[in-house]
């Protein structure tokens, strides 16, 4: 008597062809996988495993002990904690109304105004702690108007210190707090806050009670993201901050580079690591880990914890007394308290004092940037405001420096190699990912999004130690690999957003008249996706273009980037090359948000095209 399998057991031919197609199919995620795996998990588990052993190789808690018994080191991590949270109140609350009124406004004042928010979003970060410089400086923007105007009579300290420190951190990561919540408030029902007006509900309810509880998933997500990257900062501290504002990743850079302790240096890293471990921690038990995707908070729902029901309690009784004073307020003002309609969402539309406080905002974010044109042309041969007469002699030096047009074209061709690698990583990822139901998608989405989250600091010494070890410090292939790393994230949301809204039944219909997959792909699925992909990838080269952080170890004094030289000459002389090269910087990016606003607008049209179509 024979025995027959069942059609789905593993031994059957049928089980294990359904088994091998279904591989196949998911096969595409392993090498995005397999290298994160590789350049970023491995290394930085290498490098934090350092701090766990002696010279002789043996286990020690020596390093850790060392950490903590000084002082010096205890009142670093305060420094760091305490400005990266500062710096997450303060960009998170300057951030609401921007991204209030860019939720609620007409679709072309909404595209100039997300326009705005991007210019200093990838605006170099050295390019606008430079420019911070020129402003808060004792001979500065704002102490030269402050005199003028008689408001003081010698100049005031607003460098090398806390505040300058934190206002630089602020400006630098605010237009990501902004864009963070407007994708949460752009989803948002407007009608939900009409209909608690129409209830009897003030304007100020309305608002606490409604809008503002839908908005949370995006200003925490915010918050979470400007802490976690305001912990690992170097850049806007040693320019602004001086010897008496050091953070953590400043320790870091001196313990390897300069003393070439890397158990020391790995010790501070796990320090590093720990804290960002911390608040992620916090922000699963508070929000929930699904708040920062796209189904916000729907863990939190299903599975409430104790310190989320209580947080949630006192959460709604504290908005309820903000609705009512708000209200109070709002009467004794006069304000009409009937919701404004609104031409693009038959909702609310934002009031004048919230466009006062978004333009506001927006000046403090993009004029810093802009400082930077005048001050390149100046003929002193110091960055300062007003600039003295007009030249081009700053930009005549760069155009004649061998040094300097060395490593813009390292820049570029690093840049132009790291993107091409991300795409071909993470454009079959993404197909994956939307298309497939993924086992543990969970755990793939957060080794993928991961390099946003860590520290970059901790990622670059970690390349520089497992590079030091295979000949690639110095090198291109290792510059443009440690670029990829970073950049996968940003392509890889790029392209899951356009496959989002990209209508499958099309690839069906050419399938059903013979189309093979191959064909389908290269005639309708990518012409129509085209212009999100090329989004996606000028999104990790401008990611690569700017980065300091990996250049500066991996190059290891060998070659250079063109970040990297300006970061050196910003800490040994400040001069107006770095203001010319920055607004060289300034007209690239600004071309480049152009060409992605064009093709955003493209893609658009192409989607509706195609909806149109299909129906």
């Amino acid at each position: 008597m024979s025995v027959v399998a069942p059609p789905d057991h593993p031994s059957s031919g049928g089980g294990w062809a359904r088994a091998l197609a279904a591989f196949a199919r998911r096969a595409p995620l392993l090498p995005v996988l397999i290298f994160l795996a590789l350049l970023m998990v491995w290394p930085v588990a290498q490098l934090l495993g350092l701090s766990f052993f002696n010279d002789q190789g043996q286990l020690t808690w020596g390093h850790y002990s060392q950490l903590f018994s000084s002082r010096i080191y205890v009142e670093v991590l305060w420094i760091t904690v305490r400005l990266a949270f500062f710096t997450t109140v303060v960009a998170v609350i300057v951030a609401y109304p921007v991204a209030f009124v860019i939720a609620n406004s007409e679709n072309k004042v909404r595209a100039w105004l997300y326009f705005l928010v991007l210019i200093p979003f990838w605006t170099s970060f050295l390019v606008r702690a430079l420019a911070w410089m020129v402003l808060l400086g004792r001979n500065g923007t704002i102490n030269s108007w402050a005199q003028a105007l008689g408001l003081t009579d010698a100049p005031m300290s607003l460098i090398y210190n806390f505040a300058g420190v934190l206002i630089g951190t602020t400006h630098a990561l605010l237009p990501m707090a902004i864009i963070i919540i407007v994708s949460v408030m752009e989803n948002i029902d407007q009608n939900l806050s009409k209909a608690a007006m129409t209830m009897g509900g003030g304007r100020g309810t309305a608002f606490w009670r409604v809008f503002f509880p839908l908005s949370l998933p995006g200003v925490t997500s915010a918050a979470l993201l400007v802490f976690l990257s305001a912990l690992g900062f170097f850049i806007t501290p040693t320019l602004l901050g001086g010897r008496r504002e050091v953070v953590i990743s400043q320790l870091i850079i001196t313990e390897i580079q300069e003393m070439l302790n890397w158990p020391f240096g790995g010790a501070v890293s796990v320090l590093l690591l720990g804290c960002a471990l911390v608040i992620f921690w916090l922000y699963d038990r508070l929000a929930g880990f699904s708040a920062l995707g796209a189904a916000a908070q729907a863990r939190v729902a299903a599975e409430p914890s104790r310190l989320s029901r209580v947080f949630a309690r006192l959460s709604i009784a504290l908005l309820g007394v903000l609705g009512r004073i708000t209200d109070r307020l709002l009467a004794l003002a006069g304000a009409d308290s009937r919701p404004l309609e609104d031409s693009r969402t038959g909702g609310r539309s934002a009031s004048l004092a919230w466009k006062v406080a978004a333009g506001s905002v927006l000046f403090f974010a993009c004029a810093p940037i802009f400082i930077m044109i005048p001050v390149s042309f100046t003929q002193k041969a110091v960055m300062e405001w007003p600039p003295s007469g007009f030249t081009f002699e700053w930009y005549r030096m760069y155009l004649q420096s061998p040094q300097w047009i060395s490593a813009t074209v390292t820049s570029f061709t690093v840049a132009f190699a790291a993107s091409l690698l991300t795409m071909a990583l993470a454009v079959p990822a993404a197909f994956v990912l939307i298309r497939q139901t993924v086992v543990g998608r969970s755990a793939i989405m957060a080794l993928l999004l991961s390099p946003m989250v860590v520290p970059r600091i901790i990622i670059a010494i970690a390349l520089f130690y497992v590079y030091s070890g295979i000949g690639l410090v110095g090198t291109t292939v290792g510059l443009v690999l440690g670029h990829a790393v970073l950049s996968i994230p940003y392509a890889l949301m790029g392209v899951m957003t356009v496959l989002r809204n990209y209508d499958e039944r099309l690839d069906q219909a050419a399938q059903i008249l013979g189309a093979g997959k191959t064909q389908t792909f290269v005639r309708i699925t990518l012409p129509l996706i085209r212009f999100g992909v090329l989004s996606a990838f000028l999104l990790a080269f401008i990611t690569s273009f700017d980065d300091l952080t990996v250049s500066l170890f991996i190059t290891g004094g060998l070659s250079t980037t063109l970040p990297k030289q300006m970061w050196e000459d910003a800490t040994l002389q400040v001069s107006p090359v770095l203001a010319a090269v920055s607004t060289l910087i300034i007209v690239f990016m600004l071309v480049v948000l152009a060409l992605l606003e064009w093709l955003r607008r493209r893609g658009e049209a192409s989607l509706k095209a195609q909806a149109g179509q299909s129906q």
